[in-house]
């Protein structure tokens, strides 16, 4: 259930595979024990035209969809820990930020629903 979908600079790919990056954010989000295995979904968007307070600097972040239920010091956990691990993979980018957001339950479909 749970959606990770990365957006970062362009060259954010040229440091590591976009596989790699996938991965160590998949890994991170499973190792929390918040999600069923084989349920974590992860994407990336690499952007080769943005403006970063007024600067070109490479940019990590991640908007992060979850079913509500979670606590927010869940979420929170969730949260570091995958900024941390990407820390360590990119010591040097300047910006690695993450936003959890609930999907609430009443209003979400998948086509198994219908």
């Amino acid at each position: 259930m749970p959606h990770f979908v990365i957006d970062c600079s362009e060259n954010i790919i040229q440091l590591k595979t976009q596989e790699e990056i996938i991965q160590k954010v998949y890994d991170a989000a499973e190792s929390t024990n918040l999600f069923d295995k084989g349920d974590i979904k992860v994407r990336i968007q690499p952007f080769k035209y943005y403006n970063i307070g007024n600067t070109k600097n490479d940019f990590i972040h991640i908007f992060g969809n979850i079913m509500e239920g979670r606590t927010t010091q869940q979420k929170s956990t969730l949260s570091k820990k995958i900024v941390n691990e990407l820390k360590l993979m990119f010591p040097n980018v300047p910006v690695i930020s993450i936003n959890i957001r609930d999907f609430e339950k009443a209003t979400y479909c998948n086509k198994n629903m219908v």
